[in-house]
């Protein structure tokens, strides 16, 4: 078996944190860069961090350079800009269109990217039009495979505290049965399942994978 190299950026979140952990313990992947703004105290045989500039383009394109599959799990709160939309817009937004942009100019086999249930770029929820617009820009680039994930409210255990989260987070899980699949919440670790799935079985083209899409997987398993 000819094992992969991957790149991801965001390994400090949920997901992203969920996405290290099964690259580093499957084979089918020799290679792991975490690529980050921040040291990263983590250490793997298998792994290597790189701490960029992530608005300087060679950066990140040094970063994805002889990966098989670059995996982006990056985003924000408004709590953490403070409310601050532009901000939100350049960590959301404008970071994961650079990803992509050195995707196509590295010619990356596949890029994985967290969206959100939702996204819609004529939606009237500054979120969800913003994640609406991130997924047509990046579809937009044709790139080999493109693949953005739309979960719905993820539940785990996140570094950072969130107190509205917390509490949805406790209490979804007992109504989710009143919620259709597109609003139901899912396991962050299983997102971070699905990427790794998908990413070793990657569609030519863009491809949305849907809340319902992993709401089904989880209870049907993946060929379904």
């Amino acid at each position: 078996m000819e094992r992969k190299q991957a790149t991801l950026f965001g390994a400090t979140g949920l997901i992203g944190g969920y996405l290290l952990d099964i690259i580093l313990e499957d084979p089918y992947f020799n290679h792991v860069i975490v690529v980050s703004r921040r040291p990263f105290s983590k250490k793997h045989p298998k792994m290597d961090t790189r701490i960029i500039d992530f608005s300087t383009t060679k950066q990140i394109e040094q970063s994805i350079a002889n990966s098989d599959f670059v995996f982006s799990a990056i985003g924000t709160t408004q709590a953490q800009v403070k409310g601050d939309k532009s901000a939100y817009r350049k960590i959301d937004f404008d970071i994961t269109l650079s990803i992509a942009m050195a995707c196509k100019k590295m010619n990356i086999k596949s890029f994985l990217f967290v969206s959100s249930s939702g996204a819609n770029s004529s939606s009237a929820s500054f979120y969800m039009k913003l994640k609406g617009k991130i997924d047509e820009a990046v579809f937009k680039l044709n790139l080999i495979s493109a693949v953005t994930f739309r979960p719905s409210l993820l539940i785990g255990k996140r570094k950072e505290y969130r107190f509205g989260e917390k509490i949805a987070q406790f209490i979804m899980p007992f109504l989710a049965f009143l919620f259709p699949n597109k609003l139901k919440p899912i396991l962050g670790s299983f997102v971070a399942e699905a990427m790794i799935h998908v990413s070793k079985n990657s569609p030519f083209g863009n491809e949305v994978v849907e809340n319902r899409d992993l709401i089904l997987w989880k209870k049907t398993g993946f060929d379904s």
